[in-house]
């Protein structure tokens, strides 16, 4: 049966807490105005992983397999 790759959940996870912990602080040192931008680039991540999560579900229901994919190079 067909596998479909789909982008492991910790791509997002990682690049999320990268962004919480360690960009919003520094840019609240340096860039006050930026971080509302930052916010909304943290809101747009959590919006693909949440419609990915969703897709995958519909997919799941109709059979269908997944590949989670750690890394593009993967065969």
């Amino acid at each position: 049966m067909m596998q479909i790759p789909v982008p492991a959940h910790i791509h997002y996870e990682t690049l999320l807490r990268v962004l919480e912990r360690q960009t919003a602080a520094a840019v609240i040192q340096v860039d006050h105005a930026s971080l509302e931008e930052l916010q909304e680039l943290m809101r747009t991540l959590r919006k693909a992983l949440s419609q990915q999560k969703h897709l995958e579900e519909r997919w799941e229901r109709q059979g269908l397999h997944l590949d989670p994919r750690w890394s593009y190079e993967q065969p």
